[in-house]
């Protein structure tokens, strides 16, 4: 019987503001990974301040345990940085780098893994890691590209959302979910008329990426009832662009960012009003 594994990896911030959303990130990316049936003995969170020894003991336990035609996904979620030279993932103490996830990502059994690395300056780990059986997702094209990113938000979210899984299957495959964070950065930049300061990329190498999913769609706590259902996929859209609005914060004029934010935030209460007098009906 297949099984799937998933390792979350939460490091550093850089500020609190973005260490509070990428905790909330990794948060629902487990919590939503179980809801998808997942068994919460297969889902490995490392949320606080885990260090490069975490990391590899997290992948040996995997190791021990996960057969050749199980499923492994791996995603980082934090801030990157690139010299020139090798990119890096920040953690506390020692970073690891592309090299050093490759030589982890060997010691998996598995024919069939997934490597999601949303953080900034994530680009080369798709050339370093690139393989067969790997599907390898990064939030940048190269390591120039330093800002936070808005990826990893839309991509935790895609496994979620109705709205990603285009044909409809009730499953959602890496590939959707890759297609949905793009589409959603894409046009959250230009909702804010900024130029794009990151461009994902997907190596599919494995072939894997159409196929492999983390769970079925619609799970979690969304209500059975369609009309509560429709209000709160609407709110969780909301939710998605305040918090992009709050990684942009930086690139935007501090009057246009106040602005916008009290919009979104006014209408997340409207629309979380609109929720409880639907299930009070």
């Amino acid at each position: 019987m297949l099984r799937t594994f998933l390792l979350v990896i939460v490091g550093l911030a850089g500020d609190p503001e973005h260490g509070e959303l990428f905790q909330k990130w990794g948060t629902t990316l487990a919590d939503t990974a179980q809801a998808l049936g997942v068994a919460e003995e297969r889902v490995l969170r490392l949320t606080a301040d885990p260090t490069k020894t975490d990391v590899e003991q997290a992948i040996g336990a995997i190791a021990s345990r996960a057969a050749a035609d199980d499923v492994v996904f791996v995603v980082l979620i934090g801030h990157g940085s690139f010299d020139g030279r090798s990119a890096k993932f920040n953690l506390k103490g020692p970073d690891l780098t592309a090299a050093d996830f490759d030589a982890l990502l060997r010691r998996l059994p598995s024919r069939r893994v997934v490597l999601a690395n949303t953080a900034s300056a994530s680009g080369p780990f798709k050339d370093e890691l690139a393989g067969p059986g790997r599907t390898i997702v990064t939030a940048t094209r190269s390591g120039a590209e330093q800002y936070a990113t808005l990826f990893g938000g839309y991509f935790v979210e895609a496994f979620r959302s109705e709205n990603a899984d285009l044909d409809k299957n009730q499953r959602v495959t890496v590939q959707e979910a890759f297609d949905y964070a793009t589409r959603a950065v894409e046009e959250e930049y230009k909702q804010q008329g900024l130029l794009a300061t990151e461009h994902a990329v997907l190596d599919d190498t494995g072939q894997l990426a159409a196929v492999v999913a983390l769970g079925t769609a619609g799970g979690g706590d969304l209500s059975p009832d369609p009309a509560i259902r429709a209000l709160q996929i609407e709110r969780r859209e909301i939710e998605q662009r305040v918090e992009a609005l709050k990684l942009l914060k930086g690139g935007l004029d501090p009057a246009k960012y106040d602005t916008e934010l009290e919009k979104l935030l006014t209408a997340l209460a409207l629309k979380s009003r609109e929720i409880r007098q639907a299930e009070g009906n």
